[in-house]
């Protein structure tokens, strides 16, 4: 006890250098938005070579498991475009007319948090890659969430495991909408919330994405409606949704752009300054 009393002692001035160093930098840092973005930009990408690395070591176990799913999805993709009337693409046309609209970037989930009431996930795409703040995320089961923030490789997911989300979706079967949240209880169940009384909902029923907003397209897959209450007070349905998805277990994912969503937000801001 006695010598760690005397290196205090001895370098009490270099330790008081670097509180007021330390200190100094923190205060910077949280009173300048700058140094703030830049702050978070490092630690995104230092956090996410960690994670990567992490991540390259459990890929190696779950190969099978991520081919069986990969061979599934192109199975499916192929059954879409072998119903089309027209199933053959010129060479030279890789996106055909038409299919401008929607960018998709292909992407990895390395790390992934579940167990708290804001679960975020980070995959190894970033502003290199073209991803950007708001962009969608999916996989072939459905929803995983939306873009939070970005470094030049990584970016972290708002994941819908998050009691800060809320999605536009709705009953397939009906077309009725509703606010997608989750009450951070359950890991496998997300609420559909608001949903209007005179709604045809069953058990069973099929949730997706509602096309009301400019983040994802319509039709994504969610879930399945598990069980309906009523509201006592707003007297509207909330309806418990079981995720396709197993958000404790994600991989491959795809990042969506709307390409007119700059356009679609200028457009109703104008508007709104208009009335």
């Amino acid at each position: 006890m006695q010598q760690i009393i005397n290196f205090i002692f001895k370098n009490s001035l270099r330790l008081l250098f670097l509180l007021l160093l330390i200190t100094s930098l923190t205060l910077t840092i949280q009173s300048h938005s700058y140094h703030k973005s830049q702050f978070v930009s490092s630690a995104n990408d230092i956090t996410g070579g960690v994670y990567q690395r992490i991540n390259n070591v459990k890929e190696y176990f779950y190969l099978r498991t991520q081919n069986d799913n990969l061979a599934k999805e192109n199975a499916y993709l192929k059954q879409l475009l072998y119903n089309k009337p027209d199933t053959v693409i010129a060479s030279t046309e890789l996106i055909p007319a038409g299919y401008e609209d929607v960018k998709v970037i292909q992407s990895k989930v390395i790390n992934n948090s579940f167990n708290v009431h804001e679960n975020y996930l980070t995959i190894n795409s970033g502003t290199k890659s073209g991803i950007k703040v708001d962009m969608g995320v999916v996989n072939s089961l459905g929803i995983v969430g939306i873009v939070e923030k970005t470094s030049k490789n990584f970016a972290t997911v708002q994941s819908v495991l998050n009691i800060k989300s809320e999605i536009n979706a709705k009953i397939k079967s009906s077309n009725h909408f509703g606010s997608l949240r989750w009450d951070g209880k359950n890991v496998g169940f997300v609420q559909l919330v608001d949903v209007p009384r005179l709604a045809s909902v069953k058990k069973g029923d099929t949730i997706v994405t509602g096309g009301r907003s400019v983040i994802f397209p319509e039709n994504i897959p969610i879930g399945k409606i598990d069980r309906v209450y009523i509201d006592k007070v707003t007297n509207y349905y909330t309806i418990s949704v079981r995720l396709f998805n197993d958000m404790t277990n994600l991989g491959h994912v795809y990042v969506i752009e709307n390409v007119k969503r700059k356009e679609v937000l200028q457009l109703e801001e104008e508007t709104k300054k208009d009335e």
